[in-house]
C-alpha cells in the first residue's frame, strides 16, 4: 500500500515538476545558444532529424507484435498536417525566445490550455453551458488567463529582481540578455502565435489518435515530416553550409539535449501523468514553468525579472486554474451522470485540451 502511494501520488509530482524543468532547460539552452549565433532554422532541423532517429527504432521495438491499421491518404494528410503546423509553431516559438527571453515564452505557454478550449468548442468537440458553473469557470478563465499573456508582453515594467551573476553572465554571452521594449512585445506576439499554433495540433492530433492510436509511429512520422520540411526551408533561410557547422560548445549541447531527450522525454512522463492520474494532474503543473524559468534565468543566465512577468504570471495562472477547475467540474458531473462507461471518450475530448 505504501509502495503505491508513493508510486502514484510522490512520483508523479516528481515526474511532472521534472518534465517542466526539462521544457525550461531546452528553452534556456537555446537562448544561450542563439547568443552564441545558432540560428533557430538550424537548431529545429537538427533537433528533429535526431528526434527521427530516436524514435524509429523504438517505433519497430514497441510494434512488433500490434497490428495496427493501414496507412491510408486521409491518416497520412492529417499527420502531414500536424508536421506543417507543428513547423511553424516551432518557428514562431524559438522566434521569440530569440526575440524575448525563456521566462516570456514560458508564461505565453499557459495560454494552451485556453486557446485549446476556444478551437474545441468551435470544433464542437467541448460543449458550453451558460447557465453551468464549470462553463461560466471555463469562459471566465480564458478570458482573464489571455488578459495576463497581454500584460506580460505589452508591459516590461521596472526590475524587481537582479541577478548578482548578470555581469559575468554578459560577459560570457558578449551582450546583455534584455531584450528592448519592441523585441519583448514582437517576441511575445509570436509566442502567441506559436501556442494557438501548438492548440490547433492537439486538436488534430486527438483525430489522428483515434483513427491510429499508437503513439510512438504517429510521433516517428511526425519528426520525420518536421525534418523534411525544415531542412529545405533552412538551405533557404541559411544557404551559407558555413553557419550550419555548431561552432560552440552551447550549441552542440542545446541541438543534442532537444534531439536526444528533451522532446521525448517530456512526452513520455506526460503520456505516463495521463494515463495514472488524468489529464486534469498532468495539467496543473504547467504553471510552475514560470517559477522555474525565472529562477534558472536568473542563476543561469543573469536574466533580470520585471514586474510586467510577475503581474501577467499570476493573473495568467489564475485564469489557468479556473478553466481547469471547471474542466474537473464539468467531468464529475458526466461521472455522477453517465457512470464509468463515459471514461474512454471522455478521456479523448479532455486530452487536447490539457496537454502542452
Amino acid at each position: 500500500m505504501a509502495r503505491w502511494y508513493v508510486y502514484k501520488e510522490v512520483l508523479t509530482c516528481i515526474a511532472m515538476v521534472a518534465a517542466e524543468c526539462s521544457h525550461v532547460v531546452l528553452s534556456i539552452l537555446f537562448k544561450a545558444a542563439s547568443l552564441k549565433g545558432l540560428s533557430y532554422y538550424i537548431f529545429i532541423a537538427y533537433s528533429y532529424v535526431l528526434g527521427t532517429l530516436v524514435f524509429l527504432p523504438l517505433a519497430f521495438f514497441f510494434n512488433r507484435k500490434t497490428v495496427l491499421p493501414p496507412l491510408k491518404f486521409p491518416l497520412f494528410s492529417r499527420i502531414c498536417l500536424l508536421g506543417l503546423i507543428g513547423y511553424l509553431g516551432m518557428i514562431c516559438a524559438y522566434k521569440g525566445i530569440e526575440l524575448g527571453s525563456p521566462t516570456l515564452a514560458s508564461a505565453i505557454s499557459n495560454l494552451t490550455p485556453a486557446f485549446t478550449f476556444i478551437l474545441a468548442v468551435l470544433f464542437r468537440m467541448e460543449k458550453v453551458a451558460f447557465r453551468s458553473s464549470s462553463s461560466q469557470a471555463k469562459i471566465i478563465g480564458t478570458i482573464t488567463s489571455i488578459s495576463g499573456a497581454f500584460v506580460v508582453v505589452f508591459y516590461k515594467g521596472p526590475k524587481v529582481f537582479s541577478s548578482p551573476t548578470r555581469t559575468s553572465s554578459s560577459v560570457l554571452f558578449q551582450k546583455p540578455l534584455g531584450s528592448s521594449q519592441s523585441n519583448w512585445i514582437i517576441g511575445g506576439l509570436l509566442e502567441v502565435v506559436a501556442y494557438l499554433l501548438y492548440s490547433l495540433w492537439y486538436i488534430i492530433q486527438s483525430q489522428v489518435m483515434k483513427i491510429y492510436p499508437e503513439e510512438i509511429v504517429v510521433n516517428f512520422f511526425y519528426n520525420l515530416l518536421v525534418a523534411l520540411i525544415s531542412l529545405p526551408v533552412c538551405l533557404l533561410a541559411e544557404p551559407n553550409l558555413s553557419s550550419w557547422r555548431l561552432t560552440s560548445n552551447i550549441a552542440v549541447v542545446a541541438v543534442l539535449y532537444s534531439g536526444l531527450f528533451g522532446f521525448s522525454f517530456s512526452s513520455a512522463v506526460h503520456t505516463w501523468g495521463v494515463r495514472l492520474k488524468g489529464p486534469v494532474f498532468v495539467a496543473i503543473f504547467r504553471p510552475t514553468s514560470i517559477v522555474i524559468t525565472v529562477v534558472m534565468s536568473a542563476i543561469f543566465l543573469g536574466e533580470s525579472v520585471y514586474l510586467g512577468s510577475v503581474i501577467g504570471a499570476v493573473i495568467l495562472s489564475t485564469g489557468l486554474y479556473a478553466v481547469l477547475w471547471g474542466k474537473a467540474k464539468e467531468e464529475e458531473m458526466k461521472d455522477d451522470d453517465s457512470g464509468s462507461n463515459t471514461l474512454g471518450p471522455l478521456s479523448s475530448v479532455t486530452v487536447p485540451l490539457l496537454q502542452s
